[in-house]
């Protein structure tokens, strides 16, 4: 095998380690090909759906609604959301690890966790800027803290690098719960 062939396995043999716990039985490239494919497209859908109801400068009314709200002191700059990227990425591998993991009612609890934060993403963001439901979206937010905290704690129990890869996650999470509290109660007396 020459240069280029063992750069390719070598390649192969490392993808197969971040997305296949080590308990799991013999996984095929099949395997791991759709469970790339289901939990990358399910990530994508979610992050395309809460992206739409984003207060990003491309959401003309959105973006203005965001920029009249009275904001707390903690209230992250525009760039920071950019940890979106990161945490989908890891959000699509701690997926796919417990796709790929043995069956078991710890990996179906796990999952359904997982598919939860895929839904209660764009929830989150239609609630409180598409709709402009912030108390809505502060209940839906709570919701999705304890979804994620659950989450990483039923992945623990399956695969400690899923849950893991989750943690960030979790922990913005709660944070943007915070901040979806703060601006509920800082602008609730507000005509919209």
């Amino acid at each position: 095998m020459g240069g280029a062939g063992r750069m390719r396995q070598a390649l192969v043999e490392q993808a197969r380690d971040a997305l296949v716990p080590r308990q799991a039985a013999r996984v095929g490239n099949g395997d791991i090909a759709t469970a790339l494919a289901v939990c990358g497209g399910a990530v994508l859908a979610s992050g395309l759906l809460a992206a739409r109801w984003s207060p990003s400068p491309v959401h003309g009314r959105i973006r203005r609604d965001y920029e009249r709200l009275e904001k707390p002191p903690f209230n992250p700059p525009d760039s920071a959301f950019a940890i979106w990227g990161p945490i989908y990425a890891a959000l699509t591998v701690s997926g796919a690890r417990l796709w790929n993991a043995p069956p078991s009612p710890a990996r179906r609890r796990a999952l359904a966790h997982w598919f939860g934060i895929q839904g209660l993403n764009a929830l989150w963001m239609w609630l409180g800027f598409g709709q402009r439901m912030r108390g809505a979206a502060t209940l839906e937010a709570a919701a999705t803290t304890v979804n994620a905290v659950a989450y990483v704690e039923a992945a623990r129990r399956v695969d400690r690098p899923a849950a893991w890869l989750a943690v960030p996650y979790a922990a913005w999470i709660g944070f943007a719960a915070l901040l979806t509290e703060e601006l509920w109660r800082r602008n609730r007396g507000r005509v919209e």
